[in-house]
């Protein structure tokens, strides 16, 4: 099985963790691949990207993780989702995070809608997500989150239910900030199962997960 935690953030934006803090403390837990996904709008990405991608692409191969450079699209206008992430990925990021309409911040509406119309590859807690904007997610082959991350985690057995309906992926990630919030990939496939996945589901994400892993260390 592939373990892997693909929304990480370090003290380049609100974490706790420098990067390298946050990769040791997985790779100890047997984690084989994570990404740092801080948060970035326009008054920080340019200097965001450039210190995860110098830290990506320093990171030892022979160590049996990889640390894929990401980014977190957080609380920004509606517009910009398109901009940003096309930036992002100009610059060479792997994973592009939009924060979702969790119901327990203020999110602008429709920014899930926005984030899915973007370039973006997983998004992030997507609360009450519409029918429309999971058949849309599924269109764009993007992940729904399931998180493990108190408050965001509300909604998860929705986001699970309505990726049934539609066929939608799915990935389980915890939206770690503090070294509290890294858990063992046991408790976070504990956190699929109460969100209502079974088994056989959970493997699927798994294997989805892994590929899409595979194809950003090409």
């Amino acid at each position: 099985m592939y373990n892997y935690n693909l929304h990480c953030h370090s003290l380049l934006s609100d974490g706790a963790l420098l990067p390298s803090e946050i990769a040791v403390r997985y790779l100890s837990l047997g984690y084989r691949a994570i990404a740092i996904t801080d948060h970035v709008d326009y008054s920080n990405i340019e200097t965001a990207i450039e210190a995860i991608l110098k830290f990506c692409q320093r990171w030892p191969k022979n160590i049996p993780m990889s640390v894929l450079s990401g980014i977190e699209l957080t609380h920004i206008p509606l517009e910009q989702f398109k901009p940003l992430s096309s930036l992002a990925r100009k610059k060479g990021i792997k994973v592009i995070i939009g924060h979702g309409e969790t119901t327990v911040e203020p999110v602008i509406k429709g920014t899930n809608r926005a984030a899915l119309m973007a370039d973006i590859d997983i998004l992030a807690h997507p609360g009450k997500i519409s029918d429309a904007d999971t058949r849309l997610a599924k269109r764009k082959n993007v992940f729904l989150e399931i998180t493990s991350r108190l408050g965001h985690s509300d909604t998860n057995s929705f986001v699970v239910q309505q990726a049934r309906k539609f066929g939608t992926k799915l990935i389980l990630n915890q939206d770690s900030h503090k070294p509290e919030d890294i858990i063992t990939p046991e408790q976070l496939i504990e956190v699929g199962f109460k969100a209502g996945l079974n088994l056989k589901e959970i493997a699927r994400i798994y294997k989805d997960v892994g590929e899409f892993i595979n194809n950003q260390n090409k």
